[in-house]
This record gives C-alpha cells, sequence and structure tokens, in this order.
C-alpha cells in the first residue's frame, strides 16, 4: 500500500512539472517563431501610421541636432560633432561629474602617463559601445518577456508596453490599467514623453501598427543596437548614392554627390569633399577594394559595433578639446569640456547612442 501511494505521490509530481514545462516550452517555441520571421536579409518598406498629427510631432522637443543623412544628398560631415555637444542645458546630471571624469581618465590612461591618446580614447569608448549593445540586447529580451502577458504570444502590444511605461514612472497598477486615454491631468513632460514614445512606437512597427516583434521592440527601446534599424539606414544610403539602382555603391556614386533636378533641369554634381570621401570609400568601406560596396559591406560601415565610431568621436573629442595641439588630452582639458566629455560615448554611452538614432 504506501508503495502505491509513493507512485502516486510521484506521478502527480511529474504531472504538476509537465503542467509548467509544456506550456513554457510552447511560450519559447512561438516566441523563437516569431522572432526568426522577424529578421529579414533587407528592411521591411515602411508604413505610414498616423499617431498624432505633424504639428504636434514637430512641437515634441528635439534631442537630435544633427543627422547622419541630410535632407538633400550630402553626408553630414558634422553629424557626430553635433551630437555630441548637443545641448548643454539638457545634458545629464551627475552627482560628482568632476570625480567621474577622473576616475575614467585614470581607467583609460593605459599607459599611465598622465595623458590620454588619441588610441587610448578610441579604446575606451569602443569598449564602452560594445558593452552598451550587448546589455541592451540582454535588457531587453528580459523586458519583451516580461510585459508580454496579455496575453503571451511572442509580440508587446502597446497598451502593454504603455502600462509597463507608467507604472515605471511612478504610477500605481489601477491607473495604469485603466487611465483615461488623453491624460488629462498629467504635466505637459509626462504627456510629451508619452507622444514621443508613440511617434517612436510607429516607427519601429512594421508588421503591425499595435505590436512589436522582439527586433522591432528592441528598435523602438535601442535603436542602435537593431538589425531592422541597420538595415534601414543602409537602404538610406543606396536611397541617396545608388544611381543605377543595382544595390551595389560603386567609389563615384559615393563621392560625387548628385542633387535632385526640378524636373525641368537634371541635379548638379557636386564636387566639395570629394577627395574625403573617397579615402573614406577605399580605406573603410569597401573592404575587399575591389571598387564597389555591397549591402554587406555597407552594413559592417553603419554597424555601430564597427570600432570606427569609437575612433571618429574620440577624434572629434580631441579636436574640440585639445587646447595646447599636443595630440592628446589632460585630464585639465577634459574638465575645461565637462559638459562636451559627459554628454559623450565616454562617459554616458547611452543617452549619447539614443540622441543619435
Amino acid at each position: 500500500m504506501p508503495k502505491r501511494i509513493d507512485m502516486f505521490q510521484c506521478r502527480v509530481k511529474a504531472s504538476v512539472r509537465w503542467s509548467f514545462a509544456v506550456p513554457f516550452l510552447l511560450y519559447v517555441s512561438l516566441f523563437g517563431m516569431t522572432w526568426m520571421l522577424s529578421l529579414p536579409l533587407k528592411s521591411l518598406p515602411q508604413q505610414t501610421i498616423t499617431i498624432y498629427d505633424r504639428k504636434a510631432v514637430a512641437e515634441l522637443p528635439n534631442h537630435l541636432g544633427g543627422v547622419r543623412l541630410e535632407r538633400g544628398v550630402d553626408i553630414n560631415k558634422r553629424f557626430r560633432k553635433e551630437v555630441i555637444i548637443g545641448d548643454v542645458k539638457e545634458g545629464p546630471q551627475f552627482e560628482d561629474p568632476r570625480a567621474l571624469l577622473e576616475n575614467i581618465f585614470n581607467s583609460a590612461d593605459i599607459s599611465g602617463d598622465g595623458l590620454l591618446s588619441l588610441q587610448e580614447l578610441s579604446d575606451w569608448i569602443n569598449e564602452k559601445i560594445q558593452e552598451h549593445i550587448n546589455e541592451a540586447l540582454k535588457e531587453n529580451f528580459g523586458l519583451f518577456v516580461s510585459i508580454d502577458n496579455k496575453p503571451r504570444n511572442g509580440m508587446v502590444s502597446w497598451e502593454e508596453y504603455h502600462t509597463y511605461f507608467l507604472q515605471q514612472k511612478g504610477f500605481s497598477r489601477e491607473y495604469a490599467e485603466n487611465h483615461d486615454k488623453k491624460h488629462r491631468g498629467l504635466n505637459r513632460s509626462m504627456k510629451e514623453a508619452i507622444m514621443r514614445d508613440r511617434a517612436s512606437w510607429s516607427e519601429a512597427a512594421h508588421s503591425d501598427p499595435d505590436h512589436l516583434t522582439l527586433d522591432e521592440f528592441l528598435a523602438f527601446r535601442h535603436p542602435e543596437s537593431s538589425h531592422a534599424t541597420i538595415l534601414t539606414l543602409v537602404d538610406e544610403l543606396f536611397d541617396k548614392f545608388d544611381r543605377d539602382g543595382d544595390e551595389i555603391l560603386t567609389e563615384d556614386e559615393f563621392s560625387s554627390l548628385q542633387t535632385e533636378g526640378d524636373g525641368e533641369k537634371d541635379g548638379e554634381t557636386l564636387t566639395q569633399g570629394e577627395n574625403e570621401r573617397r579615402r573614406e570609400f577605399r580605406d573603410i568601406i569597401d573592404k575587399n577594394h575591389d571598387g564597389k560596396a555591397d549591402r554587406k559591406e555597407l552594413l559592417m560601415y553603419i554597424d555601430p559595433k564597427n570600432p570606427r565610431h569609437a575612433r571618429e568621436e574620440a577624434e572629434t573629442l580631441l579636436m574640440l578639446s585639445d587646447t595646447n595641439h599636443d595630440g592628446s588630452l589632460s585630464l585639465q582639458e577634459i574638465f575645461n569640456k565637462m559638459d562636451l566629455f559627459l554628454g559623450s560615448k565616454m562617459v554616458d554611452t547611452a543617452r549619447s547612442f539614443h540622441d543619435e538614432f
């Protein structure tokens, strides 16, 4: 009799374990299939989803002073400088910024000579970029799974995310789940934050305006880490420079910029900065040196994990701060440009990335 009871109890325990395991395995399988289907080789056509009228969106605070590609056809060479300088008044606040900068300076100064060389600064920034992107990927997955609960279907709805957002801002669960849709009574800054979120959500949502897949959710919260965002940037390069539409960029196409025509006459060819663009194409973009760049090479060029981005930012910081022109930075030179460095990837990698994207 005791043996039968023991066998019965074992069966009960086993069935309980399976009652939890089976739904979990089914969810993981569904989640994996959804994620795989959300990673195209090319970016999907962008949907135009009107959430707020253009005037409302235009009135939102603009945290990006520069863009990678200008409205014409030129690459914005001032992009990194504009983004790094930013709006000092809206810069990050640190409890003891001098101590923070000194600590980072000492950590980055590998040689211990009391100066930061271009290479040391570049290596430090590159390390912070890699850390940020890897952390973003891990954090994104965990947050996605925790928010995806009504129902658990491998996608996050706007309502699921918005409920999470309101609770993160200190509102009660009751308010978050039953709030006034127009948020009457909230202060202006909170309403603007919600509007910015909704606009960013619309940009990330390719397959469904009200739901995001895993990579779309990554593009929404961490666009710099998203495969879809990088694909979109590559498509923009092709749109701007690939004049014959063969999805291959030649050195001539990349270096000789063409303005748009007005219908009656063709656009003009711009030669300003041509030599600089040719050097960039040969030295950085065209990895196999065959005189042309395919989609893979452009993906590598755009990828934020490419060390060239850290190098370019280090060069910009050095150019703006090296007052004695010795090719390196002292701690005092960094203190002299404190706001500049506090808003850069040397210190605040996440904010700097999100301003760029």
